[in-house]
């Protein structure tokens, strides 16, 4: 196994789910692209997974950096062009696997901020073209990794398991800026949901289609292949035409973000 195809979750369901088939070319080693169909449909499939020899090292463990940010932007833009006369869009799934944005003074420097910041507004203004995307989470989805790579989706799906984490930032950077001890962070997330790194407590705030109990999330097999594919096709199918994210402030306990919202709005229009 060479370097550039370490074996993450990312890279294990996007393998599963499209049938091992060829990767799209022009990307780097850490940007997988497979186009493949979702149920009847085409769909573009994409992970960010880790490359040891990534020219940036503190994007080598399957952060998102400089490079992803940019590439994942081309990867999304790319299907955008290219269905712009047709009726029908295709869908893009975003595999969710990025432990963090990657943090460093090179990164800072050549701004990364920009470079995850076109990955976002791709998958934004694609989702707004009228394609239908729906994002897997996996694995990690961590701090400004997960707004570059999927949390502009129209749906979002989770596989329940312990190794599924969310949040804006790692437990030791939070640790820090709230002057607290690892420890500490976690006996607060116990009181405090949106603090929580786990999938279950990330489900309470209203921002999942579906949570998913499979066998293995680190070997999946057809049961499991068969019950997330069924998933995607009936995210794909919620999402119908709506093009916003409206959808997740419909849950249970979002009541107080719907008023915020609403008054947000008064305001800017002057009543």
């Amino acid at each position: 196994m060479s370097a550039t195809d370490h074996v993450s979750r990312g890279a294990t369901w996007l393998a599963a789910l499209t049938d091992n088939a060829s990767k799209a070319k022009g990307f780097p080693a850490s940007v997988q692209v497979v186009d493949a169909p979702l149920g009847e449909l085409p769909a573009r499939y994409i992970a960010v997974v880790p490359d040891t020899d990534n020219a940036y090292p503190r994007a080598a463990g399957g952060e998102v950096g400089l490079v992803e940010g940019w590439a994942l932007a081309k990867a999304v833009r790319d299907i955008v062009a290219a269905d712009a006369g047709n009726e029908h869009k295709r869908a893009v799934v975003a595999v969710i696997d990025v432990p963090s944005q990657a943090y460093g003074r090179t990164e800072e420097a050549f701004a990364i901020h920009q470079a995850l910041a076109a990955a976002a507004e791709a998958y934004a203004a694609a989702r707004e073209a009228g394609h239908p995307i729906v994002g897997l989470i996996v694995g990690k989805a961590m701090s400004g990794a997960f707004l570059a790579h999927g949390y502009q989706a129209n749906r979002l799906i989770a596989l329940d398991d312990a190794g599924v984490q969310v949040h804006a930032m790692g437990k030791q950077a939070a640790a820090r800026i709230t002057q607290r001890t690892v420890e500490g962070v976690e006996k607060l997330a116990e009181t405090i949901t949106p603090m929580a790194y786990d999938i279950a407590s990330f489900d309470k705030l209203g921002l999942l289609f579906a949570r998913l109990s499979i066998g293995d999330a680190d070997k999946p097999d057809a049961n499991d292949l068969r019950q997330v594919r069924t998933t995607l096709d009936k995210a794909v199918a919620d999402i119908g035409d709506d093009d916003s994210l409206a959808s997740r402030l419909d849950a249970e306990g979002r009541a107080a973000s719907v008023k915020v919202r609403e008054r947000l709005r008064a305001q800017w229009a002057g009543d």
